[in-house]
């Protein structure tokens, strides 16, 4: 067979530098592998192998904890504030447009409808500021 200077072809994947032969089995019992499962969900780890060699040789592992239940509160909480201010803009412009296309007497019917509304207004926002004290107290007792 002839050189012609070129190298043959290799295929196939790079063999590792340091391969992990050494394998160990641990036996759990089922309340130590529900332990083990949430340890290992909770640590964001994506490979249990590396999750377990990380815990062996007591490298730190980052532990990030989020509660759903309040970010859907904060984010219910959010758009109710967006939904709030936008009734505020609309209240003034309003109160305008009342004031400058309807006669005083029509005004005053139509400003008293737009007070009752305002008073609804206003006990719902007492009651959503009641309803995130209790759930600020019930994060808070844990």
């Amino acid at each position: 067979m002839e050189d012609n200077g070129k190298k043959p072809k290799k295929s196939g994947r790079k063999p590792k530098d340091n391969r992990a032969d050494y394998r160990y089995t641990v036996n759990l019992t089922e309340e130590e592998n529900a332990k083990f499962m949430a340890l290992f969900r909770r640590s964001e780890s994506k490979v249990i192998s590396r999750f377990i060699a990380a815990m062996i040789f007591g490298r730190e592992m980052k532990v990030v904890k989020i509660d759903k239940e309040t970010h859907d509160y904060y984010m219910r909480l959010t758009n109710f504030y967006s939904q709030f201010q936008a009734v505020g803009v609309n209240y003034n412009q309003t109160v305008k447009a009342i004031k400058t296309n309807f006669s005083e007497k029509r005004a005053l019917v139509l400003l008293r409808h737009l007070e009752k509304a305002t008073f609804e207004l206003v006990a719902i926002h007492k009651k959503v500021m009641e309803l995130t004290q209790e759930f600020e107290q019930k994060i808070a007792h844990g």
